[in-house]
């Protein structure tokens, strides 16, 4: 009897076992496989009576029949339309532009495999989303993480994905791209501006970001920029509760300013993956404000805005989303400290 659903089965028919091929795999495989299941890797090929391949259901089974299957991983399934509402900023035939809302996953993957930006874009855009990505990520060029707000732009056909996708490798190098972020952290940076120029590999966990200096072949060089815009409960020694800063990126890493801005010890609020040693801060507060902050859902992160060049007509497109309520109401929050 098999031991998985999956790989290469071996079975032998028994002195009294007769019959149709699919209906005795069924009875000897239930409840792994279904009679239609099994009837459908009988037509692809997958099922083999004494080393040859069978080819109908209704083979006839004789005593000592020696039968092997191979039952192929199950594919992950193709994301299907779905009717989610997007903020949509721009649209033509070459591109769609969205303010992304918190805990809007980008892409289907493990754990999930639908209410995701791309079966939103599904739904929306039909046919018209460019296949450079593979059926899971038709479109797109970058992401935002799944509690990151803001301005997204996605491809609706091949030249201009290959054209957006060669811009966000440039970082702006020699081109228009601008890609700029709202962040409110704990704490107070040092002076007005800086820049965090550290590498980024995966962390133990395999999921997380690290600042890593090794030279492992996941590691990689990240740099971002950031500017001091408010300041919260600054004090006269020169600390402060909380800063808002605005983080423009050199590089485009995931986790990127949440790992960087966590190193330089002034993690995002709400962020309990790179800052959650920091949630006892939020004790210090008057009642009021602690409540806002200890009840705030996400990482305080807002994509605010994005600048592109056209891939079609050439020109440059400026993108802004406004800084969305409940981050708006944590920052008025902090600034009545």
């Amino acid at each position: 009897m098999p031991g998985s659903q999956q790989g290469s089965q071996t079975l032998v028919a028994g002195d009294d076992d007769e019959g149709r091929l699919d209906a005795w795999l069924a009875a000897e495989l239930e409840p792994d496989l279904s009679r239609s299941r099994i009837k459908a890797l009988i037509e692809a090929g997958a099922v083999t009576v004494n080393g040859v391949a069978a080819k109908q259901a209704k083979h006839k089974i004789h005593p000592g029949d020696r039968v092997e299957l191979e039952v192929p991983d199950p594919e992950d399934p193709e994301p299907i339309g779905e009717d989610i509402p997007l903020e949509i900023l721009y649209e033509d035939d070459d591109l769609i532009v969205i303010n992304k809302q918190a805990g809007l996953v980008v892409h289907p993957g493990a754990g999930n495999w639908t209410g995701t930006l791309v079966n939103a874009l599904i739904h929306h855009c039909g046919d018209s989303l460019s296949g450079i990505g593979g059926v899971r990520r038709p479109g797109i060029v970058h992401r935002l993480d799944r509690d990151t707000t803001g301005v997204m732009v996605v491809a609706k056909n091949d030249l201009a994905h290959r054209h957006l996708a060669e811009q966000f490798a440039d970082h702006g190098l020699t081109g228009p791209l601008e890609r700029a972020y709202q962040a409110i952290v704990w704490g107070k940076p040092q002076g007005l501006k800086g820049t965090i120029n550290a590498s980024l590999g995966r962390a133990k966990d395999r999921i997380r970001r690290a600042v890593r200096t090794d030279h492992g072949d996941d590691v990689r060089h990240a740099v971002t920029h950031y500017l001091v815009c408010e300041r919260y409960a600054e004090k006269p020694d020169g600390t402060a509760a909380a800063t808002l800063v605005e983080c423009r990126l050199e590089t485009g890493r995931t986790h990127q300013i949440r790992v960087h801005m966590a190193h330089i010890g002034h993690p995002l609020i709400g962020d309990l993956d790179y800052g959650g040693a920091f949630r006892t801060k939020a004790n210090r507060l008057p009642d009021d404000i602690r409540e806002i902050v200890n009840a705030f859902p996400r990482q305080a992160l807002h994509a605010f805005l994005l600048v592109f060049e056209h891939p079609a007509s050439g020109e440059t497109l400026r993108f802004e989303a406004a800084m969305p309520a409940d981050m708006e109401n944590l920052r008025a929050a902090l600034a009545r400290l």
